[in-house]
């Protein structure tokens, strides 16, 4: 029999790493060439910083809404499919040139629907990656690395595609991205959880009052903030620098390329230190990366390594706080748990980041932004001290 359990899981996480491929795979190219898309339609910077930010705005109630819902009904499943489905229908809006204001409605209703898969899926797929009841870092990392490969194909491919043809087809590939997305998540198992009465009780605040699960998502925010430097303007900063978009495709690929092989073998280096000293390292290396981003970019050699170190300050952060919050939001608090991660990590800051990256770049320049970041990541390595202070040498999970 548990053999059997073993193997049916397995089959279960193959759907699960092809909704990770195909979302990540429209993240992708969506992210990083929306900014040139935005600029090569004649906006100026601040209206792009605008229309980026709204796919963090909807991350403030969208996540914890659709969490909340996932989480009393039991039906995560069947919310990924119609998310997912909407958001392509809402995608077909780009093709049409009707202002600035229409193209906003377009992307946040698209965002909407698409900034809680996520969340979702983790939550949907927590029992499938857990070995006894603890988080099982081996299985989680083989399935997030599977998206990770979908980022790398996209961002490659669309850098050449846009450096050959044109920003042109950028509406063209979000609609086939998204309905690779469609078609992945109409493929998941359909699993649902069995929901009981008083299961639809459990309230969230006696978690959120502990005083390591609230220095826990201070440091999530601000290791978060400091990264909408890279999500929003570093490809407008290479950019500006000279570099081509072929070469910014690779650039970005560079950072996927360390983040697999950080998914892959993060069962090796994770049990080395406890999960709240690796936050410690995480928020470290992110200062020193943005650093090395705001003062030598036009270096190359400097800036691939910048590059590489999002294994640490990206893939290795991201395991760490899933892994955390398996511990904190067990059970049918896991939809909110994960949805919080989405409001505290990519919400607010994105909206932050967004607009306050936006003003400071106007004014100083795109290489301002990343002093900033690098300011905010130093934050963000204290808040994470604190988390182990509060929880270290208790075990919290790995060490």
């Amino acid at each position: 029999m548990p053999d059997s359990d073993t193997s049916a899981r397995r089959r279960h996480l193959i759907p699960f790493a092809a909704l990770s491929a195909s979302y990540f795979a429209h993240i992708g190219f969506f992210n990083p060439y929306l900014p040139l898309w935005l600029k090569d339609m004649g906006l100026g910077i601040f209206a792009i910083s605008l229309l980026t930010s709204i796919q963090a705005a909807t991350r403030l109630f969208a996540p914890y809404a659709w969490g909340a819902l996932s989480d009393h009904t039991g039906e995560r499943v069947k919310l990924l499919r119609l998310g997912a489905s909407v958001a392509l229908l809402a995608s077909l809006g780009l093709w049409f040139d009707l202002g600035l204001w229409w193209l906003a409605a377009v992307l946040l209703l698209m965002f909407t629907h698409t900034s809680a898969m996520m969340p979702m899926s983790e939550s949907a797929m927590a029992h499938l990656v857990s070995s006894g009841g603890a988080f099982d870092a081996r299985r989680y990392g083989r399935v997030r690395l599977w998206g990770s490969m979908g980022f790398l194909v996209t961002v490659l491919l669309a850098g050449f595609w846009f450096e050959q043809f044109g920003m042109a087809h950028f509406p063209a590939w979000t609609v086939l991205t998204l309905l690779a997305v469609v078609i992945s998540a109409w493929r998941l198992p359909d699993l649902k959880e069995e929901v009981h009465g008083h299961a639809r009780k459990v309230a969230v605040w006696p978690v959120l009052k502990q005083r390591a699960v609230q220095w826990l998502f201070a440091s999530i925010f601000f290791h978060v903030l400091s990264h909408m430097g890279i999500y929003i303007f570093l490809s407008l900063y290479l950019d500006s620098l000279g570099y081509s978009k072929t070469m910014i495709g690779l650039l970005w690929a560079v950072s996927v390329l360390v983040e697999i092989g950080w998914f892959f073998s993060q069962s090796r280096w994770l049990p080395l230190m406890s999960l709240t000293g690796w936050l410690v390292l995480c928020g470290a290396v992110t200062a020193l990366r943005m650093g090395l981003t705001a003062s030598s970019a036009s270096v190359l050699p400097v800036l691939l390594l910048a590059q590489m170190l999002h294994a640490l300050t990206f893939a290795a952060h991201h395991s760490v706080c899933i892994a955390l919050l398996s511990h904190h939001f067990p059970g049918r608090l896991r939809g909110r748990g994960q949805a919080l991660y989405t409001v505290a990590g990519y919400g607010f800051p994105g909206v932050l980041g967004g607009l306050a990256g936006g003003a400071l770049s106007a004014k100083y320049g795109l290489a301002a932004v990343f002093i900033a970041t690098c300011a905010t990541g130093l934050i963000a390595t204290v808040c994470a001290f604190r988390v182990w202070r509060l929880q270290h040498p208790a075990t919290d999970g790995q060490g």
